[in-house]
């Protein structure tokens, strides 16, 4: 299948015309990667700190091109994009310091127990090792820091694993000038040609190919759920199965308590109508559920959000698949109440219906958000048990005991010691949710 790159604001195809990688090529580059294991696993952490140094170099020498390149492949504005650039390079800095430091090794020494009874122990030692070549999978809306040179490339190479990335079609131009950068700093530090290999494609069957293939250890992946699952089925049924590193989707649930309301009504509807909105709703730490228990603060905070959500501007999205995807999602989402659509949507459920349709903890791509009204606090806290861990949300237990110590503790009655206590265990069972009091 061959296929081009798209200006994400204007739909516009950029050149070159891509092709679906071939099996035949997959495998030359899957070969080519487990020829080179060995040799990349024996070098030292001081010639791979300066390997991922070169690295760094090079594509902050092809800067330029690099913006110029990702402006119009994803729509992302140029700041955004010089950000994500020094953060790109600064992995690669931060993990030739670690090479440097040494502990990463976890190296570990039982001496021997010569004495021992009934038989003696010998001398045990254990270290960490490269694993073999890792298939990267990088994401559609990081394409400099999840992606070609990202953190999964990053710490592959430091390990000392050489890498096959799977570029994403949604930013070929800027997945080649970053091979390239990845390329130079081989030959400049000597290294076998086969540490770093790439293929294209849009097609899911190249990306289930390069995991299947034998020579492949070990996945990194950055993407959807359904994605993610699918190349996690692919390794796991393999003859020899190999693990996959997953980031997949992400919802941030955020829990708005009654006296935060109160106090902050304007100030809350303000911070997360922007958060949702951020970047288009592009980012994974978009606040895709919010939970309230019933009363005026919580209405007064649904209103605010929908007048305020309805007064969003037209964005680009990062192409035009997402924003055909967001939109089909958001025309598909029927009995829920709106309280605002325009370019940004959010709607509103009730515990039951949430509970009902597990659907609605799916995330929604884009600058959609859904908010579940509950009755109280232990209604709350059995609609938490249930979800999936979420990426990237602060904890603000210390805050949700003060609530749950006041008024609403009171409400509860006798059972206020029990309840009290269950939000730790939400916490140690689902780290990641969000409380505001």
């Amino acid at each position: 299948m061959n296929y081009t790159a798209q200006n994400a604001a204007t739909g516009e195809a950029l050149p070159p015309t891509y092709t679906d990688a071939t099996l035949e090529h997959i495998n030359i580059v899957a070969t080519a990667a487990a020829n080179a294991a060995d040799a990349f696993a024996s070098t030292t952490p001081e010639a791979r700190a300066i390997f991922l140094e070169t690295i760094a170099d090079e594509i902050m020498a092809r800067s330029a091109a690099l913006l110029e390149r990702a402006q119009r492949e994803t729509g992302l504005p140029l700041p955004r994009l010089e950000g994500e650039r020094n953060r790109t390079t600064s992995q690669m800095r931060l993990y030739a310091a670690l090479l440097r430091e040494g502990s990463w090794v976890d190296a570990r020494i039982d001496p021997a127990l010569p004495d021992r009874k009934p038989l003696p122990r010998p001398d045990l030692r254990r270290m960490l090792q490269a694993i073999g070549p890792v298939a990267v999978f990088g994401a559609s809306n990081f394409p400099f820091a999840y992606s070609v040179a990202g953190g999964d490339t990053a710490s592959a190479l430091a390990a000392g694993n050489p890498v096959v990335v799977k570029a994403h079609p949604a930013h070929p131009g800027v997945s080649d000038i970053t091979a390239d950068a990845i390329r130079a700093a081989i030959t400049k530090t000597g290294l076998p040609a086969g540490v770093f290999g790439m293929v294209h494609g849009s097609a899911p069957g190249v990306s289930l190919a390069l995991v299947r293939h034998p020579a492949i250890a070990a996945v990194g992946f950055t993407g959807s759920t359904r994605a993610g699952r699918a190349l996690f089925d692919a390794a796991a049924s393999r003859p020899k199965p190999i693990p996959v590193f997953a980031e997949m989707s992400s919802l941030n649930p955020v829990v708005l308590l009654p006296e935060a309301l109160e106090q902050r009504t304007e100030a809350l509807a303000e911070g997360f109508v922007a958060s949702c909105t951020l970047g288009m709703g592009q980012f994974c730490t978009k606040p895709g559920l919010v939970f309230g228990i019933e009363g005026p603060a919580w209405e007064r905070f649904a209103a605010l959000v929908g007048s305020r959500i309805t007064k969003i501007a037209p964005g680009v999205m990062l192409h035009a698949g997402i924003r055909a995807s967001y939109e089909m999602g958001v025309a598909e989402l029927k009995d829920v109440e709106w309280l605002g659509r325009g370019e940004a949507n959010v709607a509103r459920v009730d515990a039951a219906a949430f509970r009902a349709r597990p659907e609605l903890a799916h995330e929604l791509f884009g600058p959609f958000s859904l908010l579940i009204t509950v009755r109280d606090l232990p209604e709350l806290i059995a609609l938490l048990e249930p979800l999936d861990g979420q990426l990237g949300i602060l904890q603000l237990l210390a805050a949700l005991q003060r609530e749950m110590s006041g008024a609403l503790a009171a409400d509860i009655g006798d059972d206020a010691q029990q309840v009290m206590a269950q939000p730790r265990k939400v916490a140690a069972k689902r780290p990641l949710v969000s409380f505001c009091a």
